[in-house]
């Protein structure tokens, strides 16, 4: 059954469909020649989602996390947050692409007694070139550090820079703090009890009538990727290979019998690197506006424009920083500066905001991954076809995709598209969360409406999504049918013009795969959802 995009565009039942046309992209590590100079700020992955623990159905979990690629051994100094940094993440809940609340975050680091811990050495007090000197548990959480981390949370309505500025509190005041990483078990030998005493259940957040969730800290990775292979010109078969019975929501009918089996040995960054968490959990209603039930949200961290390194540096300033804040990182759908925006303007997608996103649009309606994948895999037979990129051009299926949404699903009303195309994660919070146990990792392309792309949500593995639909998964059939009301299961969105859509995406039924499995069931299913990070030892 072929249904027309003005079709979906009218019914409020059709355009639900809609929304699995937003698939996009899916993580950001050292992601642009610039950011890799900036490691503390450069942010990898968002997650948005409504919020799938149990009794929290009224609340919208916000996840942004930084510093990528954490050995769990990275000490002594670990992964400490820039306190000339801010963290910022953006909502907006209209039409356009302007943030109208952000959430600051903002950190100080502190030696305590302005020394940290210092021993007695020959009649000398003499600091300890280690951040703690003693275990660490949640019942004396601090007796043996001698670097501490702290952070506020400031709510800016309006203009992120110019909007009414107040501070997030919790019961002790404006001041949260963030746990220790986890070294090791003999420095915390009960990280999870310990970092626990950090997760805040009672914040109250500036015009909301129900408190919030606030977190922050050192998480593991819940990323799956294949990431050496694939950034080695895609060194494998990325076809879904036989069935494994381990991962059975995987197995595809149309599995390439010389295909990658999914194996989370293939993954590069589950089970062997942690990332620095920031996370926030609101009730909707302090996220929406009026009646709109759709929000779009983006992250980003900035830094002072000037900089000036100081030849005699001390723990509190190695340089002096000043002048206005200049964005650095900048990530909302994944993977979109590394695999959708080209070398050169890698550093200007940062640095914009997605009020300017229509300047990069090219790269969206004439995507050059999939030529990229056509040259190295064309005629190689793995595709069973030859010319395996879409030639749907301009990619009106990626636009909508990256740049608009869908009216009635997740683009708010009054959306124009002549000024209010933009990147954005879009959710859709009228939309039911899904529990953890019966999440499926390709969200809404397996009929689980509550992910991705209505949002992300950790267990959703975006990078297969990501690239069977860059290779025109949305050209063909979808199984939405039944979800909609309709006799048919199998419906086209329409999204690719009129021809065949073997002939518009030769490829667009191939199932995708980088061979790194994931399932919701592997991570947490109560806030902050990730899981505890890795121990630096033993390891």
């Amino acid at each position: 059954m072929r249904i027309s995009v003005q079709t979906l565009l009218r019914g409020t039942c059709a355009s639900a469909l809609c929304v699995s046309a937003t698939l996009s992209a899916a993580s950001s590590h050292r992601e642009a020649p610039g950011i890799t100079e900036q490691p503390k700020i450069d942010a990898t992955d968002f997650y948005m989602f409504k919020s799938y623990e149990e009794g929290r159905g009224d609340y919208v979990t916000l996840i942004a996390n930084y510093q990528p690629l954490q050995a769990p051994y990275g000490g002594p100094n670990y992964f400490t947050m820039d306190p000339d940094a801010i963290y910022e993440i953006h909502v907006s809940n209209d039409a356009d692409a302007d943030e109208e609340i952000t959430f600051q975050f903002q950190f100080d680091n502190s030696l305590v007694n302005g020394t940290g811990v210092q021993l007695d050495i020959g009649g000398e007090m003499v600091s300890i070139p280690l951040r703690a000197a003693g275990p660490v548990t949640a019942d004396q959480p601090t007796a043996a550090l001698g670097e501490t981390e702290s952070y506020t949370v400031t709510m800016i309505t309006g203009d992120r820079r110019s909007g009414t500025r107040a501070a997030l509190t919790n019961d002790s005041g404006p001041t949260f703090v963030k746990p220790l990483d986890n070294v090791g078990t003999k420095t915390i030998p009960n990280y999870a009890e310990y970092a626990d005493a950090y997760v805040y259940d009672n914040v109250s957040i500036p015009g909301c009538d129900a408190p919030g969730r606030v977190f922050a800290g050192q998480r593991a990775e819940a990323f799956a990727v294949n990431l050496g292979e694939i950034f080695d010109l895609v060194n494998l078969v990325p076809i879904q290979g036989p069935d494994s019975p381990l991962w059975p929501q995987y197995n595809d009918a149309n599995f390439n019998p010389g295909g990658i089996v999914q194996n989370r040995a293939n993954d590069d960054l589950i089970g062997k690197a942690n990332v620095t968490t920031l996370a926030i959990e609101v009730p909707i209603a302090c996220l929406t506006q009026g009646e709109e039930p759709v929000i779009g949200a983006w992250t980003t961290a900035s830094l002072p424009q000037a900089e000036l390194e100081d030849p005699s540096p001390t723990y509190e300033a190695t340089s002096i920083y000043g002048g206005a804040w200049v964005q650095q990182s900048r990530l909302s759908n994944p993977l979109v500066n590394e695999v959708v925006i080209g070398l050169p303007d890698k550093d200007l997608f940062n640095a914009a905001e997605p009020t300017g996103d229509e300047a990069l649009a090219v790269y969206v309606t004439n995507p050059t991954l999939p030529a990229l994948i056509n040259v190295l895999f064309n005629g190689n037979g793995e595709f069973g076809t030859d010319n395996i990129a879409p030639s749907n051009f301009p990619r009106n299926d990626l636009v909508t995709a990256f740049l608009s949404g869908f009216p009635g699903v997740n683009q708010a009303a009054g959306f124009d598209p002549a000024t209010d195309l933009s990147e954005m994660l879009r959710l859709n919070t009228a939309f039911p969360a899904t529990a953890a146990a019966d999440q499926h990792t390709f969200g809404l392309l397996a009929e689980d409406l509550g992910g991705f792309p209505n949002g992300r949500r950790p267990g959703d593995d975006t990078v297969d999504l990501a690239l069977r639909v860059m290779m025109g998964r949305l050209c063909h059939d979808v199984p939405l049918g039944n979800e909609l009301g309709m006799e048919e299961d199998d419906i086209n969105l329409g999204l690719c013009g009129d021809g065949e859509p073997l002939t518009t995406a030769p490829a667009g039924l191939v199932p995708l795969t980088d061979g790194a499995p994931l399932r919701a069931t592997e991570l947490q299913a109560v806030f902050p959802y990730l899981n505890t990070p890795l121990a630096g030892s033993p390891n």
